[in-house]
């Protein structure tokens, strides 16, 4: 993951970069300018200066010719010679060979051909003047350059870092503070002020969002827990009320069949009941007491209490409980949760199938055969329906999932070769 902070420094950076890579050649094309301007005005003065000396040396000795041949073997860089007509200056650029120099370098040269008169007699003046100079200064400058890049990126991340831990400081205290927060504990969140509107803003905005939900969540847990105890008489008045009606022997066989359809659905409300005020005491944390619990004996037991059902319906089950396999937590909750993966691995099993329930330290696994897999999004969902072959109140799952997780044990499961395996991982 990238943090926030990295990606505009990083974007700064690589746009920097970009510009010093435009920069290269925009240094080289106007220092070249500049270098060749200048020289060319550089020529220009020597031959203004040359005519000006020739003029005024020709005016006070006869010997011209003589002086232009020393001129030309004293000046190697300059060519003056006597022509025909006076013609228009030229700039050209050339590589060649340094006159009389020790390597065998191939160098730049700018130069000027002018024409002008001494003593009225037409002459051609070339001057030429070494140009490498410009890529030495051009390479330096961009050495330069990059150099300065260097400690302008780590000078922007050393500064960011240190604006981040401080700017953001705020950010990630209420950060702390959301991932410590919890709907079952019912506690507000008290952020720390903080002079920057924008947290400031965000502070208040999660504040007023929290209370809120907290608000919203306590009277769906009081209205979940009053309706269930509500419930519970209703339900028993009504249940005796059927029990009663069993008993008339005036009874006919139909009637009978309806008042047992009643009393069935009766007795998935109540299964309802008593799982939602389960879910409603748990989320209220009655359940605080912990204790060390004996896994081993206490899944035996409850593998003992379902055994007679499990062969009513053709299916062995087979364990291998290592002993005094131990774990700290609520025994009525634990005791709760075993039943419901074990009564999980009777109903949904096949005919004449069986069930594998292995315990080890850190691990429960109970594996039932089956034909097709549950659908696992609907899996510990309340009243999701993980399967449409065997009728449940979806209910079951769900608190095995609250369960665990109020134990810090994590619930899976998974379907391999026609067998459904519940993992229950002990260790946090």
């Amino acid at each position: 993951m990238k943090q926030l902070l990295n990606k505009p420094l990083r974007a700064f950076a690589g746009y920097a970069f970009l510009i010093l890579l435009c920069s290269i050649p925009a240094y080289y094309y106007f220092m070249d300018y500049i270098w060749i301007s200048e020289l060319n005005e550089h020529n220009r003065i020597i031959a203004e200066k040359t005519r000006y000396n020739l003029n005024a040396i020709a005016n006070q000795d006869s010997t011209l010719a003589q002086m232009i041949g020393l001129w030309n073997k004293l000046q190697p860089n300059t060519d003056l010679q006597p022509t025909q007509t006076i013609q228009p200056d030229s700039i050209y650029n050339l590589y060649k060979q340094k006159p009389h120099a020790p390597n065998q370098d191939i160098d730049r040269f700018q130069g000027l051909v002018t024409y002008f008169s001494v003593q009225g007699q037409p002459f051609r003046f070339r001057v030429e003047t070494n140009v490498e100079e410009s890529y030495e200064t051009i390479l330096t400058i961009t050495g330069v350059t990059l150099v300065f890049f260097v400690f302008l990126v780590l000078g922007f991340i050393l500064i960011n870092k240190r604006i981040s831990s401080r700017l953001w400081q705020p950010f990630y205290a209420t950060l702390q503070k959301l991932r410590a927060f919890s709907l079952d504990k019912q506690q507000n969140i008290v952020f720390e002020p903080t002079n920057i509107a924008e947290f400031e803003e965000l502070n208040q905005a999660l504040s007023s969002l929290i209370e809120s939900n907290l608000g919203v969540y306590k009277q769906q847990k009081e209205f979940t827990e009053n309706a269930s105890h509500e419930l519970q008489t209703p339900i028993a008045i009504v249940q005796s009320k059927l029990d009663l009606l069993l008993q008339n022997q005036n009874l006919t066989q139909e009637q009978s069949s309806y008042i047992d359809d009643a009393n069935q659905a009766l007795a998935r409300v109540s299964r309802i009941n008593k799982n939602l005020l389960l879910l409603a005491k748990l989320e209220n944390a009655q359940y605080a007491r912990q204790e060390s619990i004996n896994l081993s004996e206490l899944l035996s037991d409850t593998v003992l209490l379902f055994t007679d059902y499990a062969e009513g319906k053709n299916i062995p089950i087979n364990t291998i409980l290592e002993p005094g396999v131990s774990a700290t937590g609520n025994k009525v909750l634990v005791e709760i949760l075993l039943t419901n993966l074990v009564l999980n691995a009777i109903k949904h099993n096949t005919g004449h199938g069986s069930i594998q329930i292995k315990l080890s330290p850190d691990r429960l696994v109970i594996a039932n055969s089956g034909t097709t897999a549950l659908l696992f999004e609907q899996l510990f969902r309340r009243f999701g329906r993980a399967s449409t072959q065997t009728p449940s109140t979806g209910l079951g799952l769900a608190i095995v999932k609250e369960i665990a997780t109020r134990h810090n044990w994590t619930i899976s499961y998974e379907f391999q070769d026609n067998w459904h395996y519940f993992s229950l991982i002990l260790t946090p």
